[in-house]
């Protein structure tokens, strides 16, 4: 089934929304109650809500999520350059409303925990993301797009692992966004801005 280009970028907002809120949601509890989540439950929270959200929303908008993702299959000549645009402003407005509610829900001592807070220098921390966002779409586009055989069933989770083991792994150092909607949708409510 084709969807109009509105629809898509609909399904594109609110898979983002759901993403974004489930994760955030995980570091708001970690924040307000500490003792009831760690840093592991937190990155499965991210990994789990992305994969939820690409079983929910990805047959309707390929379930992108993520600008980055959106641009690469562009330059892959899997999207059309004219429907970037549109996607890009459904992610950001998509990502924005969930970290707005986790915020308005957990309390605004929240909003500077939901930014992108490097444990390294600046520099390796660039690095660190450029290396894991290119892997990234690389792992999208092996069972996302390259259809191998056993693609389908299965993307939804590898996409999903590969954020939650990113997290685990690179995360602590980087910041561990991997997705430049991630990074900007909490900086809009966090006083310092925090990192993009």
């Amino acid at each position: 089934m084709t969807f109009s280009y509105w629809k898509r970028c609909v399904a594109e907002a609110l898979g983002t929304f759901g993403f974004f809120f489930l994760a955030f949601a995980g570091i708001g509890l970690s924040v307000v109650q500490p003792t009831q989540i760690g840093p592991v439950a937190v990155a499965v929270g991210f990994g789990l809500g992305l994969a939820l959200m690409i079983f929910a929303f990805g047959h309707m908008s390929g379930g992108h999520f993520n600008p980055a993702v959106t641009l690469r299959l562009v330059v892959g000549r899997q999207f059309p350059l004219r429907e970037l645009p549109g996607y890009w402003l459904a992610q950001l407005v998509g990502g924005a409303a969930g970290a707005a509610l986790v915020i308005s829900t957990y309390g605004s001592t929240v909003a500077s925990h939901l930014v992108n807070t490097p444990g390294t220098s600046s520099g390796v921390a660039v690095v660190l993301e450029f290396v894991v966002t290119a892997l990234f779409v690389i792992v999208i586009s092996a069972v996302a797009t390259d259809r191998a055989p056993w693609s389908p069933n299965f993307a939804p989770i590898a996409i999903g692992g590969f954020i939650a083991t990113a997290l685990f792994v690179i995360g602590p150092e980087s910041g561990g966004s991997f997705n430049p909607a991630r990074s900007i949708a909490p900086a809009l409510f966090a006083s310092s801005g925090g990192n993009l």
